[in-house]
């Protein structure tokens, strides 16, 4: 079954003849392309079982949503993926759902998370965390206007170096880091000001860019310390990217949109099975009943202190 999965993994079966002698030898025959349709069948099967799933149980206290650009074009003009991964009260990483569209759209991101909500997912996450750029936070808006929202740390600096001379990028790129690596919010708001002061005058667009997000940028610290690493940005999207973006650009020509689906459904399906739980589930059902959090130390009410 090796051959029918690297097409699924994006080698088309137009590839086969040249793939099959270099993995099993030349005097192995019988891999049709066939067996690769009828492979792609069964993944529809599971894909459109998986998308009619029962949400009603889930409860997942993080979700991180993104966009995967893909090597090979699309069909219908259909620009990227829009994935959402949730953490679960276990700690455990899972794939919410995912359909294809515009990643700065909020009715595509609106369709997606209407389609969750109607399987059942009514629980809303704690905190959300994505890019700037997506359509998503005025669809999440409509859809759990209470969720908070966390601006991820690395696109917002690849935003903000983008406005400021190559020569001023590494400089600017520490001082960036010193915020988000604060120990506490108030460290990081003295660095926060200091970036604005040291940039503000030359580079207005840059310091507008990061002021723009401030809240969002610093929500980390209203969540525990053992989270940090975890929601700071949105590298468990990013990293399942890469091996999505890896693969597709052995497909040639045009994915038709059901192959597409297949495809990222199958890489990521099979990445999950590798994805670290997050540090600190502990922490988790504290979450989800409502304890605070400053600094990522939990907030011990005062009754407590004088009991």
């Amino acid at each position: 079954m090796a051959l029918p999965y690297l097409y699924l993994k994006g080698i088309s079966s137009g590839d086969f003849s040249e793939v099959r002698p270099v993995l099993l030898g030349k005097e192995v025959v019988g891999f049709s392309a066939d067996a690769v349709l009828r492979l792609r069948k069964q993944g529809k099967t599971e894909l459109d079982e998986w998308n009619q799933r029962n949400l009603s149980s889930k409860n997942y206290v993080y979700v991180w949503a993104g966009g995967i650009y893909f090597q090979a074009r699309m069909e219908d003009d259909r620009q990227c993926m829009l994935v959402i991964i949730g953490a679960t009260p276990e700690g455990k990483k899972e794939l919410v759902g995912f359909i294809d569209g515009y990643r700065g759209s909020a009715q595509s991101w609106g369709e997606l998370l209407v389609d969750l909500k109607t399987r059942g997912l009514v629980l809303p996450p704690k905190l959300a965390i994505g890019d700037g750029a997506l359509g998503f936070w005025k669809a999440l808006e409509t859809s759990w206007p209470a969720v908070r929202q966390h601006r991820c740390w690395v696109h917002k600096t690849a935003n903000i170096l983008n406005k400021m001379p190559k020569s001023m990028q590494s400089k600017a790129k520490v001082d960036l880091h010193n915020i988000w690596m604060a120990e506490s919010r108030e460290e990081a708001e003295k660095a926060f000001a200091l970036f604005l002061d040291k940039y503000e005058k030359k580079y207005s667009a840059a310091t507008l860019c990061l002021e723009k997000d401030r809240d969002e940028l610093l929500a980390f610290y209203d969540f525990p310390a053992e989270h940090w690493k975890h929601i700071r940005t949105t590298n468990p999207i990013e990293s399942t990217f890469a091996t999505v973006r890896h693969r597709t650009k052995r497909s040639k020509g045009c994915l038709s949109r059901e192959t597409a689906l297949i495809m990222v459904f199958k890489l990521i399906k099979g990445a999950e099975k590798t994805w670290r739980r997050l540090d600190g589930k502990n922490q988790l059902p504290k979450i989800i009943s409502g304890v605070k959090f400053s600094d990522g130390l939990e907030v011990i009410a005062h009754d407590a202190l004088a009991a």
